[in-house]
């Protein structure tokens, strides 16, 4: 099988993942996961990581079976390295579930970083505002995710 272009590679990545996104943070997603992701301490941490376990194995599936149906030629120590990054920076913001109104010292470092750029007004505003943040994280990593995955190498 001859790999599909890298522009080719990326665009079908990029829709494996990002429509993977969505079935696994709002479908597969257990409520009570969704609820504790943001807790600080063991539970927090714990509930987060089961949620972003089963967002990457939605992702990796779905990859997969794009690559597979469509032969698109994905190299998957590139598509491993591309999910781990997804995973990382999920892990990242669901951890700041429940906390994007929070501008004090004691805030995770994402949040407070966002409220150093200039969004406090509209995080302690709006309470979608910290969702859509969140969402746009999410997105921005998958581009590039989907980018390491669609990379130059042999598929194996």
């Amino acid at each position: 099988m001859t790999p599909l272009p890298a522009g080719a590679r990326f665009a079908a990545a990029y829709a494996a993942l990002t429509a993977a996104h969505e079935v696994g943070d709002f479908l597969v997603q257990c409520d009570a996961d969704a609820v504790a992701k943001g807790r600080p301490g063991r539970e927090g941490a714990a509930a987060c990581a089961r949620h972003v376990l089963s967002y990457t194995a939605t992702q990796a599936v779905a990859l997969y079976a794009a690559d597979r149906y469509l032969r698109v030629g994905i190299n998957w120590r590139r598509a491993t390295a591309g999910l781990a990054l997804s995973a990382a920076t999920h892990y990242v913001a669901d951890r700041c579930a429940g906390h994007w109104a929070d501008n004090r010292p004691s805030a995770p470092l994402l949040v407070r970083a966002v409220h150093a750029s200039g969004k406090s007004p509209w995080l302690t505003r709006d309470p979608g505002a910290g969702p859509l943040l969140d969402q746009a994280w999410h997105k921005g990593w998958i581009g590039l995710a989907a980018a390491i995955a669609a990379g130059p190498g042999q598929p194996i």
